[in-house]
């Protein structure tokens, strides 16, 4: 993961997060479950090592 997006995935979790929140007061739970959904698949991409060529950022 580049820096830029491992110092802004915080922050998307939480917003991601209080969309959720914000759907289910709504009474729109399977919205919040998707963005509930896409915070999980987002965190755990997070933490997936760099690929064998030394990661996938293409800067030099």
């Amino acid at each position: 993961m580049g820096l830029i997006a491992a110092e802004h995935m915080g922050p998307l979790l939480y917003a991601l997060e209080l969309c959720a929140l914000s759907m289910d007061q709504a009474g729109r739970s399977e919205d919040a479950v998707y963005y509930r959904s896409l915070a999980r698949q987002l965190a755990e991409a997070g933490g997936t090592p760099p690929d064998a060529d030394g990661g996938s950022d293409p800067t030099p």
